[in-house]
C-alpha cells in the first residue's frame, strides 16, 4: 500500500513539475525582477542597475503627473463602466427576448470583438477626426457642429470611452446573456400567474438572479480600466495636453520611449497594488448585493 502511494506521489510530482517549473521560470521570476528593478535607477542603455531604495515610489507619488493619471482613469471608469453594463444588459435582454432575426444581430455585435485593438483605433481615428471624419460630417447633415474629439482635452477621454464600448459590447452582452439562459423559467411562469409586470419581473427577478454574472463584469471591466492602453496609444498617444495619459501609457512611455526602467516597474507595481485593492474591497462589497441561488 505505502509503496502504491509512493507511486500515485511520484506521478503528481511529475505531472505538476512542467507547470511550476513554467511558473516560476515565466511568471514569478519576472515578477521578482520587476520588484527588485522598481528600487533602482536603472537606463537601459546606460548601463547597469542602481539601488536607490523608494525614491521611484516618492517621487511618482509627489509627482502632479501621478495625479492626471489617476483623475483620467477615475473619468474613464466613471464613464465606462456604467456605460458598458448597462448597455450590455439591454443588449442581453434582447438576446433573451424572441426578437425576429436576433441572432443575425448576436453574430454582427460580436465582429468589434474579434477585431484587434490596433486595426479598430486606426478607423476610429479616422472617424472621430474634427476635420475630414465621418461622424462630424453626419453631425453636419443634420446641422450639428461636431468637436474635434481626439484633440480637444475635454472630448479626447469621452472618444476613448466610445471606442471601448463599441469594441466591447458584443463580448460582455453575451456573458450577461449566458447568465441570464441560467434562470429558473419556473420563476418567470410563476410571477406571470401571480400578475406580475414587465418591470416588476426584470426588478424582482431578473436583476437579482443575475447579480453573480454582473459582478463578474464590473470586476473585469474594472481590472481592463485601469490596462487602458491600445487604443490611447493608436487614437491619441496619451494627448492632447495629457487628457488622456494613464497608468499602462506612462509604464510603456518611461521604459521604452525614456528608458527609465527603474521609474517604469515602480509604477507597474503600484498599479498592481492598486488594481488588488480595488478587487479586494469589490470582492468584500459583493456580499451586500451579489444574489447566489
Amino acid at each position: 500500500m505505502k509503496t502504491m502511494e509512493k507511486k500515485v506521489r511520484f506521478y503528481i510530482i511529475l505531472f505538476l513539475l512542467p507547470s511550476v517549473l513554467g511558473f516560476i521560470v515565466f511568471s514569478l521570476l519576472p515578477m521578482l525582477s520587476a520588484l527588485f528593478l522598481s528600487f533602482t535607477d536603472w537606463d537601459v542603455i546606460g548601463g547597469s542597475p542602481n539601488l536607490i531604495g523608494l525614491k521611484n515610489y516618492i517621487d511618482i507619488l509627489k509627482s502632479e503627473e501621478f495625479l492626471r493619471v489617476i483623475f483620467n482613469t477615475m473619468k474613464f471608469i466613471s464613464l465606462y463602466i456604467p456605460g458598458i453594463i448597462t448597455l450590455s444588459l439591454g443588449v442581453a435582454l434582447m438576446f433573451n427576448s424572441n426578437v425576429k432575426h436576433v441572432a443575425v444581430f448576436r453574430v454582427l455585435l460580436f465582429i468589434p470583438v474579434l477585431t484587434s485593438w490596433i486595426a479598430g483605433s486606426l478607423i476610429w481615428r479616422s472617424v472621430l477626426s474634427g476635420q475630414y471624419g465621418m461622424l462630424n460630417n453626419l453631425l453636419a447633415i443634420i446641422g450639428i457642429q461636431g468637436p474635434a474629439w481626439l484633440t480637444d482635452p475635454k472630448w479626447a477621454m469621452i472618444s476613448i470611452v466610445i471606442v471601448s464600448i463599441w469594441k466591447d459590447l458584443g463580448f460582455f452582452s453575451l456573458i450577461i446573456f449566458g447568465g441570464l439562459r441560467g434562470i429558473d423559467r419556473t420563476l418567470y411562469e410563476a410571477a406571470e400567474i401571480d400578475g406580475a409586470n414587465g418591470f416588476q419581473i426584470l426588478k424582482k427577478i431578473t436583476i437579482p438572479l443575475v447579480t453573480p454574472t454582473l459582478f463578474f463584469v464590473l470586476v473585469t471591466t474594472m481590472i481592463s480600466s485601469f490596462q487602458l492602453f491600445s487604443q490611447i496609444m493608436v487614437m491619441t498617444a496619451g494627448g492632447p495636453m495629457g487628457a488622456t495619459q494613464v497608468m499602462v501609457e506612462r509604464i510603456y512611455t518611461y521604459g521604452f520611449r525614456y528608458f527609465e526602467m527603474g521609474y517604469a516597474t515602480a509604477l507597474s507595481i503600484l498599479l498592481l497594488i492598486v488594481i488588488v485593492t480595488i478587487t479586494l474591497i469589490q470582492l468584500i462589497l459583493q456580499k451586500k448585493w451579489v444574489y447566489y441561488e
